[in-house]
């Protein structure tokens, strides 16, 4: 949500009763006694890509979360929501420049494309245990398409089709996620939260359709494969995640996060095709911190406002010609206090890169804005005067 986003994605360590914090199924236990709460987000990103020639743009505006909590019975409580989990996007476009082959067959051009998304329904509940220490699990369901198209255009010349080929996916999955916290209070109202996650690696079901059409200037699709397969032959990564927070309670927290990701047993259903292409261990680190001034002014509203802060760099899973993928990025945001309770509107702004002009690479500059609006309100309340 935008309450980690804000502070570079941590979570795996933080505990906070006016937010909900889903990256920990163990942080749902912290909360006002019989409060339900309702996060509902959405985000708009935008991506300039350079690859030392070219300079392209991308935007898109998207959903990007909802879930809400609520209290089971004493100290323990539930979560449901759905969240993306991962986007496909890319778009590569090559002119031939062999003079041979333009002198025969005029302009042909190379294009591979992706699109398609997985997202992640999950289910969990958590409970706290000597008042201090809390357990957690998720029941996590991916379901989504992917398409990844490679045609060859022949823009000039009506004695050639058009090529088109691909893979089109249609996957769903069943996972689970386990975390657990240990908070260590202070006798100057001060706190020390540890906490860690796991997430199981899973194979994804469905089927894949592979195929290649040949295509005439007039319309006319002559089918060469189409080859549809139930093992799909794509597997999530497991991952392990640990996370140290440290708070004054509607006052200030900070925390940081390290999560792994060993993507080195996966399999690519088209890895074939993939030129130079070896997955890695991705690694995470997360660092960021939160202030309000002071949450109970009543003359100087932006005192009551949460500001916060994070950064991170990121080593994906991805290798290209020998050299891993790195990110990094800043990130800021606040939330905005509405009427009572814990209600409010959070901002986040996420900026950052991701890849590099050496090694005959590409460079992806992003900015990315995404608006929650937090429900809070207090239920099941037996009143001792009607």
């Amino acid at each position: 949500t935008a309450y980690n986003i804000s502070m570079g994605g941590v979570g795996v360590g933080m505990r906070d009763n006016r937010f909900i914090n889903y990256l920990n199924p163990a942080a749902i236990t912290a909360r006002d006694t019989l409060s339900f709460m309702l996060d509902f987000g959405i985000a708009q990103k935008n991506m300039y890509n350079y690859d030392g020639n070219t300079r392209s743009a991308y935007n898109v505006f998207n959903m990007q979360n909802f879930v809400f909590t609520t209290p089971i019975y004493k100290n323990s409580a539930l979560v449901l929501g759905i969240a993306p989990f991962s986007d496909v996007g890319y778009k590569f476009l090559r002119t031939e420049d062999d003079p041979s082959l333009v002198a025969q067959m005029g302009d042909i051009k190379y294009q591979k494309y992706g699109t398609g998304s997985l997202y992640q329904l999950f289910f969990g509940a958590g409970v706290t245990l000597w008042e201090r220490f809390s357990v957690g699990a998720q029941m996590l369901y991916y379901f989504g398409y992917i398409d990844r198209h490679s045609n060859i255009l022949f823009n000039s010349s009506s004695s050639y089709n058009t090529i088109l080929t691909g893979w089109k996916y249609k996957v769903n999955s069943i996972s689970g996620k386990f975390g657990l916290q240990y908070a260590q209070p202070f006798e100057n109202g001060t706190e020390l939260v540890v906490g860690a996650t796991y997430r199981l690696g899973n194979n994804l079901n469905g089927d894949v359709v592979r195929y290649a059409y040949s295509e005439s200037n007039s319309g006319v699709v002559d089918s060469v494969v189409y080859k549809n397969a139930e093992d799909v032959k794509l597997r999530i990564a497991d991952e392990i995640g640990v996370g140290v927070s440290f708070r004054k309670r509607d006052k200030w927290s900070v925390g940081v996060d390290y999560i792994q990701q060993n993507w080195h047993n996966s399999v690519f259903q088209d890895y074939s095709d993939f030129i130079n292409f070896t997955p890695q261990t991705a690694r995470y680190y997360k660092a960021g911190f939160e202030i309000t001034p002071n949450r109970y002014d009543l003359r100087y509203y932006m005192k009551r406002v949460t500001y916060r802060a994070g950064a991170y760099f990121e080593q994906s899973y991805i290798a290209l010609n020998g050299h891993q993928i790195n990110s990094f990025g800043l990130t800021f945001g606040a939330t905005f206090p509405i009427l009572r309770l814990y209600n409010g509107v959070t901002f986040a702004v996420n900026m950052g890169q991701r890849g590099t002009l050496k090694h005959n690479l590409s460079r992806e500059r992003y900015i990315n804005f995404m608006i929650n609006f937090n429900l809070h309100d207090i239920w099941f309340l037996k009143y001792r005067y009607d």
